[in-house]
């Protein structure tokens, strides 16, 4: 890709995902290289209201949280690329590969994402991405994951 990187702040990425709180687990995605690798960022807050319950006085982001914000950023990485801002695309996961889980990740913490496309192109509904989640530059989680994409007709 010869155009500069692109970026997606929290307006971009709500026109390009259904999610909303508290479901929205990506707060902006950088470093845009088309369909091919994008950076997510998610600032872990305390407010957040799975730590109510997950775990009372020791609050730890759920596994499966992070790795949702992974898929999120690959999400807006492919609605950026192909500009599909304000098309209500739905995607659903379809696989969770290679899934491992190596630090906690708590309030306070910034949740960098990196997400590269395995398997994917334009026009096409199943794409396949491996992701990993870092802490200040200590890995917390990596997974492989394949989703669809479905836009209305």
């Amino acid at each position: 890709m010869t155009e500069a990187l692109k970026t997606a702040d929290i307006q971009l990425i709500q026109r390009i995902l259904p999610h909303r709180y508290p479901f929205l687990l990506v707060d902006r995605v950088i470093d845009i290289d088309g369909t091919s690798s994008a950076v997510g960022i998610k600032n872990v807050s305390m407010n957040e209201p799975h730590f109510q319950g997950h775990f009372p006085g020791t609050p730890i982001m759920p596994g499966v949280t992070i790795v949702e914000a992974m898929a999120q950023t690959s999400a807006v990485m492919v609605g950026v690329a192909l500009d599909l801002a304000d098309k209500d695309m739905l995607i659903y996961f379809m696989a969770i590969d290679k899934c491992k889980f190596r630090r906690k990740v708590i309030p306070g913490d910034v949740l960098r994402m990196s997400l590269k496309t395995l398997r994917g192109k334009p026009g096409g509904k199943v794409w396949k991405f491996q992701g990993v989640a870092e802490v200040e530059g200590e890995m917390a989680a990596e997974a492989e994951f394949t989703a669809m994409m479905d836009l209305p007709a």
